[in-house]
């Protein structure tokens, strides 16, 4: 195994308010090693895009990263001011975001956007940057690329923009790339063609990815390890087969139980009862408790850290029980 590109140590995020300080993020750790494709899931609210966030150097006022460590290739990244933070995104890190329009100016063709950002950060000429434009649009699988790199973002179809997206994040080969639910806002088969697309492009430029969803048919099909989030923490983390086909924590197994299967003949899905808790209500222990069928006292009292289960980890203190999870 490599070395990790990206670290993040013990990250804790916090939005001051006038009614106390909400903990969003709480003791967040993890790495993604180059070449390797790292989803995070989770339910709404649980934390998933604020890590992304955190990471980009993109938290929206008045949050801020009140404890922990982001290291970019050993650099530490999270203490950059403004500016140092706008020369590494970009040329190290790249970002796909949900909706390709947030992400595209209507009012300049896709290629100039394009060949500015590789000037900007490549420093090529005006030349050979519109040349590697065209071959960034053709890795992406933009047809008639060098007649369409005139075209403006709405001349394309949305699973087309979100190409032009893919292609502007690589435009500068960052080392990392934070996707935040890239195929959301697509159909069923232009999402299978964008994560076959990211998947090649991560393994031909080495690039580290984050791949932020709610989808758990997108994370089996892309991703090589899988963190899954509840209410701003890890719950589990560790290869994507091992979490999906033998989750140690009851939370997973509730995500897991809750997917449909073409092989089971279940009359009914599993369903997890309750809600995920409001920021200023979190409880104390293990944050799941209250909808957790197999909760014991300690679990009401005492904070699991993440702990080896089996193939993965994971923060329950009956994980390791069991090394094939609890049933």
């Amino acid at each position: 195994m490599s070395a990790p590109l990206l670290e993040v140590s013990h990250l804790r995020v916090e939005f001051p308010t006038r009614r106390g300080t909400l903990r969003a993020l709480d003791d967040i750790s993890f790495d993604i090693a180059p070449g390797e494709i790292l989803g995070v899931v989770g339910e709404s609210g649980a934390g998933k895009s604020l890590t992304g966030a955190a990471i980009i150097g993109l938290l929206e006022p008045p949050g801020r990263i009140a404890a922990g460590e982001i290291r970019l290739a050993g650099q530490r990244i999270d203490t950059l001011t403004h500016d140092q933070m706008r020369q590494i995104r970009g040329r190290q890190i790249g970002a796909i975001f949900q909706d390709p329009l947030t992400s595209l100016n209507p009012l300049v063709t896709v290629g100039r956007q394009l060949t500015e950002t590789i000037q900007v950060h490549l420093g090529l000429d005006a030349q050979a940057a519109k040349q590697r434009a065209i071959r960034l649009l053709q890795e992406t699988g933009i047809p008639a690329a060098e007649q369409r790199i005139d075209q403006y973002p709405h001349q394309f179809s949305g699973g087309m923009r979100q190409r032009v997206v893919i292609a502007l994040a690589l435009a500068a080969e960052p080392k990392l790339i934070v996707a935040d639910e890239p195929t959301t806002a697509l159909d069923v088969s232009i999402q299978a063609q964008i994560i076959s697309l990211l998947k090649r492009l991560t393994k031909e430029h080495g690039a580290a990815v984050m791949l932020v969803t709610h989808d758990m048919g997108v994370i089996a099909e892309s991703c090589d390890r899988v963190a899954v989030m509840y209410a701003g923490r890890i719950a589990e983390v560790g290869p994507v087969a091992d979490v999906i086909h033998r989750p140690a924590h009851p939370y997973t197994v509730g995500l897991m139980g809750s997917i449909p299967s073409m092989d089971a003949d279940r009359e009914r899905l599993m369903q997890i009862d309750g809600a995920m808790p409001r920021l200023t209500a979190i409880p104390n222990g293990c944050a799941f408790h209250p909808r957790c069928p197999r909760a014991i006292d300690r679990c009401r009292s005492d904070r699991p850290e993440l702990m080896p289960a089996g193939a993965t980890r994971a923060a329950c203190w009956l994980a390791t029980q069991a090394a094939g999870g609890v049933q």
